[in-house]
């Protein structure tokens, strides 16, 4: 539209472009929509334990690792059952320790020697590959709209409804702000105050 009322502009059949010096306002959106539950269970079922797929979702789903650092840990992250590594994005330094569910997974493989996630010649992924690789995994299982992060933000999720603090938030996933961690609590908080208020509307 703007470019079009320039043409009249210059073409002289306006005076002035009415548009000149409008902002629009783009609307606020959350970002990388969230897994469910459901979609979770429906990749697990096209990718059982044992499948490279797997692995990756598991690594995602268990350590809230971003797309780089996900591509990058592996069994030298390890020392007495917890994984530390510093992260790629903000250079803060996260100690997770291993689930049972993810050591299962690992244990099942494929994984590699330098990296848990790797390719089929056993090498690691570039995290722009791991991507497109998660990708073709998630269209496989009938996932078409959800992406590796959007893994990361269920995984926040699951942590503060299981009440999880924001401190704790931002010592699993990296975080230095702490609105961010706060996005999560809030919700959960909000969950369990109308889980606990909703019989008073009975009275």
């Amino acid at each position: 539209m703007r470019q079009f009322f320039q043409w009249l502009e210059e073409s002289e059949i306006i005076s002035a472009n009415p548009c000149d010096g409008v902002k629009v306002k783009k609307p606020k959106t959350r970002g990388f929509p969230e897994w469910t539950v459901e979609e979770i269970l429906q990749y697990e079922q096209r990718w059982p334990i044992g499948t490279r797929e797997r692995v990756m979702l598991d690594v995602y789903c268990y350590t809230g690792l971003r797309r780089g650092d996900a591509a990058t840990v592996g069994k030298q992250h390890v020392r007495n059952g917890v994984i530390s590594i510093q992260t790629e994005k903000t250079g803060e330094w996260v100690h997770i320790p291993m689930l049972d569910v993810l050591k299962r997974t690992l244990d099942a493989g494929p994984t590699g020697d330098l990296a848990f996630i790797c390719t089929a010649q056993g090498k690691p992924y570039v995290k722009e590959a791991l991507g497109n690789a998660f990708k073709d995994a998630c269209r496989a299982a009938g996932i078409l709209d959800k992406s590796a992060h959007g893994l990361r933000k269920a995984a926040a999720t699951r942590a503060a409804d299981n009440g999880a603090t924001a401190h704790e938030l931002m010592a699993i996933f990296g975080w230095k702000d702490i609105k961010e961690a706060e996005i999560y609590t809030r919700a959960a908080n909000r969950k369990r105050l109308a889980a606990k208020a909703i019989s008073k509307l009975e009275q």
